[in-house]
């Protein structure tokens, strides 16, 4: 489609795959949470891995940069509501050196992927008119 992402209408297929990208983040980063700790440093590279996957990946099957950002918005949303302590005391993330490379290098990969996921620019036989 031409145009931009705000120039596109948003139809009931896009939508529910926006949808199904926030879920999918939302477990890659429950995920992540779990085995980044449990397997370090193996289970941090896997984590960061499958975070790029899911981003990347949505970015590839839609075309566009909310194709990267929905799964990363599922993502942060996981990760973020895992770190806040618990009336009891618990929480998921340590206070180790492995528990702030995750939450940094997700949220770095994320970027990475948003804007790495663009269609590419037409060729230059295709801008030019008259020819």
């Amino acid at each position: 489609m031409p145009g931009s992402f705000l120039a596109q209408p948003l139809n009931a297929a896009r939508l529910v795959a926006y949808v199904a990208l926030f879920l999918l983040g939302a477990f890659v980063g429950v995920a992540g949470a779990l085995v980044q700790q449990g397997w370090f440093p193996g289970g941090l590279l896997l984590a960061l891995a499958g975070a790029a996957g899911a981003f990347y990946g949505g970015a590839t099957a839609t075309g566009t940069r909310a194709g990267a950002l929905a799964p990363a918005g599922g993502w942060l949303a996981a990760v973020m509501l895992l770190t806040a302590t618990r009336p009891e005391g618990d929480f998921v993330f340590g206070a180790g050196l492995g528990s702030y490379v995750f939450l940094l290098g997700g949220m770095g990969v994320a970027v990475m992927c948003a804007t790495l996921g663009q269609r590419p620019q037409p060729g230059a036989s295709d801008a030019r008119l008259g020819k």
